[in-house]
């Protein structure tokens, strides 16, 4: 599936771009049933259970369980799991779909993304930290607003993201919010990997010069993307965005993957490392 002229022009000025339909009621149908396979799988006595916490200022960061899920598949709980009594929430299963699970790598190396990173240009397309997010009815938590490529970062900047729908996404269930424009802010910030730790540090501003993006997101400005299911949303490394919690009765689940071009640096700072980058 290419990206039309009007498309990758919506791309180069608003920093994303929605693709209706760009996944068939068959491969939606296929994750989500996988997904629910592996929800089953889930067995808190042979995982290790880890909350996952988006504000980035949880010891999950710091825990060797999320540090290893790379290439693997992982399971992270809502913060607010655990302390619950009756049951475990997972909020999040990655980051190495993409590489052992076959469904999930089938949907990823077709030829359809491939196609569109070829249309922006991507010399040696490559993917990683690939993961099915869970906002579950009610229980769904926030993602605080960032930018992808402060956690996948390049020398040039060249991270993509991938947000495929795989329900219904509203304001009510949590659908992604983005600060349209906003691919012209430089990224001051990366979370890294240090001494079997991770932290968000400041970095030289890089890849941009607009610096306003701060004070438009304070005053309300990100453009909800409500979509369907099987929709695509393409998502600039730099762009803001961020989702609200579920308070909804809906699910909203979602899987993710990046990309980056290979022929720029993936240095050993970045949080994730692998022996080698997939070829997407």
């Amino acid at each position: 599936m290419e990206l039309s002229d009007s498309k990758l022009e919506q791309f180069a000025q608003d920093g994303y771009v929605v693709i209706e339909e760009f996944l068939t009621p068959l491969e939606v149908e296929a994750l989500r049933t996988r997904t629910a396979k592996l929800l089953t799988e889930f067995d808190p006595t042979t995982h290790k259970v880890v909350a996952f916490d988006t504000g980035l200022d949880d010891k999950h960061i710091s825990d060797q369980y999320f540090l290893d899920s790379a290439d693997k598949i992982h399971y992270f709980l809502e913060p607010t799991a655990l302390l619950a009594d009756d049951e475990l929430v997972v909020n999040k299963i990655g980051h190495g779909l993409h590489i052992v699970d076959p469904v999930f790598s089938a949907v990823t190396h077709s030829d359809k993304f491939r196609q569109l990173t070829q249309r922006l240009n991507y010399a040696d397309a490559r993917v990683l930290q690939s993961m099915v997010i869970l906002k579950q009815p009610k229980v769904g938590g926030a993602v605080p607003m960032h930018q992808d490529s402060s956690f996948l970062f390049t020398k040039p900047l060249s991270a993509l993201g991938f947000w495929l729908a795989l329900d219904k996404c509203t304001m009510a269930n949590g659908c992604l919010e983005v600060l349209r424009g906003s691919s012209g802010e430089p990224i001051t910030k990366r979370f890294v990997r240090s001494q079997g730790k991770t932290e968000m540090v400041d970095i030289e501003p890089t890849g941009g010069t607009k610096g306003a993006a701060a004070a438009a997101a304070a005053e309300g400005e990100c453009v909800p993307v409500e979509v369907g299911a099987g929709a695509l949303v393409l998502i600039h490394g730099q762009v803001l965005h961020r989702s609200a919690h579920n308070h909804s009765d809906q699910p909203r689940w979602a899987y993710t993957f990046h990309v980056v071009d290979g022929t720029c640096e993936y240095d050993e700072r970045n949080w994730l490392q692998m022996p080698e980058l997939t070829k997407l």
